[in-house]
């Protein structure tokens, strides 16, 4: 029975430490909280969205980064394997809209209790409030006894010239205790919501032990725009809209749904989701840097090109149906101010604004509006205007984009290709994907595959 050490009691530490424990290893799952799963607690709005029920294909489809690299993890164990193992364990399950897969109860407690319940059936041994200080590795020296004497002499020589390679020993306590292990498995999570102990404690011990870290950013984060009028817009919520980003002339973003205006920009599911896409629109625009602690994080520098957002506010007609529409209202409410006209197209809230960036005077009588002005006025309403300056920080982030370089770990077993005996696994690395349940499946699979490759 060998010993394994897993860092961090969230999603993908216990599912590492399960699979672990299946194997017949002894467990110790360290977690420097007061309990299991306090990210888990709070996702979905504390619905959690366990998984994404959509096929394989679906699966691999809504991953934004590195998807090729979960081949194994997600094949291994998918979504109908971790939906199974829940409700076997006395977590019945339900899919909504979009196959979100949420607890029947909606409490994302019966989630983490259903897990907490199979880690203690497994014996696991589960330390809480428990914080792992470092990693403790070694350089593995070639046994000499089993070295002829030309080998030995020749190694002597190039000992000074070559690394010797390294193995983890097992990880030492914030106390300075050591604790010894065959294999340790990193899963601390991201930067996102740092208040439920994502702090980066995985990225510190993988740069420590010479892994390579992608730049991390927030990502399915509300975004910050330019224009003011977003601060009279807060509240407000647009179902069925069409959401674009776009840099320069490449469009990086399409679909419809639901946003919400804030006093600082957008958010809602659709920005949520667009968030994913802004690395690839800082590539053509040159990333900013940020200070980890800001309170938000620039997205071009000056000179850049500006990201922007289009909002589709009547996606189900063409230009040319929407202008019939205007005509249509307009003849019937010919004697009216243009302002006073709009009650069937907008909300209330939203009416001021777009009279506004008309620059059509709101007093002005419908039957006097240009056909020219009609015109503008259609292209505003397909095309509304936001650009983008910033995101929110990691604490209003629900995942963290970057991480541990996948090319220092091994797909087919999330082991470091520099230190044997020492897995990662979950947000710690450099995936991640839409949101509607896709990131916590990352977690389930890459910790099942690093607990069941030990």
């Amino acid at each position: 029975m060998s010993k394994i050490l897993v860092i961090g009691g969230g999603a993908a530490g216990m599912m590492a430490a399960i699979a672990a424990s299946e194997r017949g290893h002894h467990v110790v799952l360290f977690e420097k909280n007061e309990k299991l799963g306090k990210k888990l607690f709070i996702t979905g709005k504390g619905r959690c969205n366990v998984t994404n029920a959509a096929d394989m294909e679906q699966l691999f489809a809504h991953v934004c980064t590195n998807d090729k690299f979960l081949y194994s993890a997600f094949c291994g164990f998918d979504n109908r394997a971790m939906m199974a193992l829940l409700e076997q364990a006395g977590c019945p399950l339900k899919v909504e809209r979009g196959e979100r897969v949420f607890p029947v109860s909606d409490h994302s407690s019966d989630v983490i209790a259903a897990l907490t319940r199979i880690l203690k059936k497994q014996q696991v041994e589960i330390c809480l409030n428990t914080t792992v200080q470092s990693l403790w590795c070694e350089a593995e020296q070639p046994d000499q006894a089993e070295l002829s004497g030309d080998a030995r002499r020749s190694h002597a020589v190039e000992q000074s010239d070559v690394r010797a390679e390294q193995r983890v020993c097992g990880v030492v306590l914030a106390g300075g205790q050591k604790v010894a292990a065959d294999a340790v498995i990193v899963c601390t999570g991201g930067l996102s919501y740092p208040s439920t102990g994502s702090t980066g404690d995985g990225l510190r011990f993988a740069e420590q032990t010479g892994h390579r870290l992608t730049a991390c950013s927030p990502s399915l984060v509300p975004l910050e725009t330019a224009q003011d009028w977003c601060r009279d817009l807060m509240g407000l919520s647009l179902k069925n809209v069409e959401l674009r980003m776009i840099c320069g002339k490449k469009e990086y973003y399409r679909e419809q749904g639901e946003m919400l205006f804030t006093h600082f920009g957008v958010s809602g599911p659709l920005v949520l989701t667009a968030s994913c896409y802004l690395k690839n629109a800082q590539k053509k625009t040159g990333k900013a840097g940020r200070a980890e602690n800001a309170e938000t994080q620039s997205v071009r520098p000056d000179g850049a090109a500006p990201i922007r957002l289009l909002i589709d506010l009547k996606p189900a007609l063409s230009e040319e149906q929407l202008d019939k529409r205007l005509l249509r209202d307009f003849d019937e409410q010919k004697n009216k101010q243009f302002k006073n006209a709009l009650g069937g197209l907008f909300p209330s809230k939203l009416i001021p604004v777009m009279v506004m960036l008309s620059d059509i005077d709101g007093d002005k009588k419908v039957n006097e509006i240009t056909k020219e002005e009609r015109k503008v006025f259609v292209q505003l309403i397909k095309n509304l205007p936001l650009t983008v300056t910033g995101t929110r920080s990691f604490a209003e982030a629900i995942i963290t984009q970057g991480g541990v370089s996948v090319k220092d770990i091994n797909p087919s077993t999330m082991e470091s290709k520099l230190i044997k005996g020492l897995y990662f696994a979950g947000e710690v690395l450099d995936l991640d994907a839409h949101t509607g349940g896709f990131n916590l499946q990352i977690a389930w699979s890459t910790g099942h595959l690093a607990g069941g490759s030990v």
